[in-house]
């Protein structure tokens, strides 16, 4: 194995390489959100400035001038360190900065980052950011193997370079052909993010499974397959199987297949 790139054995037993980002990458990454976390800083420090103006006319205001600094102040922790957390959370583990970059974070078995991971790797930025300027943060990834910071290391993460797709350059698989012929995608469904990462390598091992045998299965049996699955997976949409034929349910199953394809499968 490549010292760039890294094997991960998923819980499918699925064995994928990834390239790992070093810390020219994630330094030009961590450089784009800086400078857009000092732009929100400037405009908060800007109203904290007219803020001030404006209760410097007010009488009493020695007894209250410390409310607005403090305020601004517990702002700008919440932003500085929420960014980081919500972003690599709800964005499937990449920031604006390594979106522009093209790296991510995942966890170590190669799945999306988690809720707790993102809390405890951002966490512990604070001290990956000590004693100044992130030295700690950058002394351990230039020297560790897999280019990991001491957070990275808490929460059981790692930050790669996202997969190209390659789906022009091959034979679209006959699921995916059926796909297009119905003109089913993943905006059929309005699936936000907490809802995706609600479905567990179980419930994707059932969909994709249900996707692969699709045209094999008599159609008695897939009207029985398709009620079945939607019974199980629709409750964690807030759908219903009432009132929808075979070909709404279908198609409803096949549009949730497109969306959890983005989450679990990987481009080898």
């Amino acid at each position: 194995m490549n010292a760039d790139h890294v094997d991960i054995k998923t819980p499918e037993y699925v064995s994928i390489q990834f390239q790992i980002a070093g810390l020219g990458s994630r330094a030009a990454a961590f450089i784009i959100d800086q400078v857009l976390l000092w732009i929100i800083d400037i405009l908060c420090l800007v109203l904290l400035y007219f803020s001030m103006n404006e209760l410097s006319s007010m009488p009493f205001f020695f007894m209250d001038n410390a409310l607005p600094i403090a305020i601004t102040i517990i702002v700008l922790f919440i932003v500085n360190w929420g960014y980081f957390f919500l972003c690599e959370f709800f964005s499937g583990g990449r920031t604006l900065g390594k979106k522009v970059v093209g790296i991510r974070v995942i966890q170590e078995n190669g799945h999306s980052i988690t809720l707790l991971a993102s809390f405890i790797r951002n966490l512990v930025r604070l001290i990956d950011s000590l004693p100044t300027a992130y030295l700690l943060g950058i002394l351990m990834i230039f020297f560790h193997s897999k280019h990991k910071r001491l957070g990275d290391l808490v929460a059981g993460t790692i930050v790669v370079h996202e997969r190209k797709a390659k789906r022009k350059k091959r034979k679209l698989a006959p699921i995916d052909k059926e796909i297009d012929k119905r003109g089913v995608s993943k905006d059929l469904l309005r699936i936000d993010e907490w809802t995706i990462k609600s479905f567990t390598p179980k419930d994707w091992k059932l969909i994709s499974t249900y996707a692969s045998r699709f045209h094999q299965l008599p159609l008695a049996e897939r009207n029985q397959l398709t009620s079945q699955i939607a019974t199980l997976l629709f409750p964690k949409m807030g759908l219903v199987i009432e009132g929808l034929d075979e070909r709404q349910l279908e198609d409803t199953l096949l549009s949730l297949y497109v969306n959890l394809r983005e989450e679990w499968e990987f481009e080898l």
